[in-house]
């Protein structure tokens, strides 16, 4: 997907949520914002992937405030609220529908987006998702391809419902290739997070999705080497979040890749409108 005008204005509310998640200096998050912006619209490549172009603006707006990692705080506190909630539903939990949709209500852990709000009761709003299932539900489709997969992870506290839904797939026989991002950027999972949780002991491997940038979605043009090889021997990847979306569905017009599986809460309208359906949706969405 590409920038649209809507995506620019929650981008800069984005811009100053982390500001204020630091910093009380209004001069301070006024000039990020307003660098942000200019550079923005000083932007003459539009046809990237938005996650490229925003990626940028973030990281921008790091260097102005003085800390590379705003959501530092935000990141704990969802890992730490994302394992209660794991051990109160992982056993109602019984087949890959099952684990992709907890992995999809999972990606609810979202900050800072002006067309989303994180509830603050998880349990009693993972249990009413739960019940209402997907939106829209290709596992059928993907279910058969779970054999050499590639799974982009995204945001911190969600990884929780990764991590139950990449254990099922092992146990299933499946090589599983786990990515999460190099740097802190928003609130998006780290190695740190990953290692915490001990992924490195669940996936066959464990990567980045650049070699030394902060980076949102995954930029094919700076992904490792190592990162390009796994996803070229994949028979899918599986897709979490939506800056992966924006990145994925956008190169899946001009790249060769596997058959992407994304797993997300559609939370907003550009990206609804794009699949074609209400925001607010869970989807387990197959683009061959």
């Amino acid at each position: 997907m590409l920038i649209t005008k809507r995506c620019s204005e929650c981008l800069m509310s984005r811009i100053e949520y982390e500001c204020r998640l630091v910093t009380d200096d209004e001069k301070t998050i006024e000039r990020a914002v307003k660098e942000c912006r200019q550079m923005l619209e000083d932007t003459k490549d539009l046809s990237r992937p938005a996650p490229e172009i925003s990626s940028g603006l973030h990281r921008h707006a790091c260097e102005v405030i003085g800390n590379s990692n705003p959501y530092e705080e935000i990141r704990i506190l969802n890992n730490k609220d994302a394992l209660e909630l794991e051990v109160k539903v992982k056993d109602q939990l019984k087949c890959l529908h099952d684990y992709c949709l907890a992995a999809s209500i999972g990606n609810t852990l979202d900050y800072g987006s002006l067309e989303h709000e994180v509830t603050e009761d998880l349990q009693n709003f993972f249990r009413s998702e739960f019940s209402k299932g997907f939106t829209v539900e290709d596992i059928g489709d993907f279910e058969h391809l779970c054999n050499n997969v590639v799974y982009l992870c995204d945001n911190s506290g969600e990884i929780v419902f990764d991590r139950l839904l990449i254990n099922f797939l092992k146990e299933r026989g499946a090589r599983v290739v786990v990515v999460v991002k190099k740097k802190p950027i928003i609130n998006d999972a780290t190695m740190e997070d990953a290692v915490e949780l001990g992924l490195e002991s669940i996936a066959d491997r464990l990567l980045t999705n650049t070699e030394n940038q902060a980076e949102l979605g995954l930029n094919i043009s700076i992904m490792p080497d190592e990162l390009r090889e796994e996803i070229d021997m994949a028979d899918l990847i599986i897709s979490k979040g939506m800056a992966n979306y924006e990145s994925l569905s956008e190169y899946k017009r001009s790249h060769k890749l596997p058959p992407v599986a994304f797993l997300m809460m559609v939370k907003c309208e550009p990206i609804a409108e794009d699949i074609g359906i209400p925001k607010g949706s869970r989807i387990a969405y197959l683009m061959k």
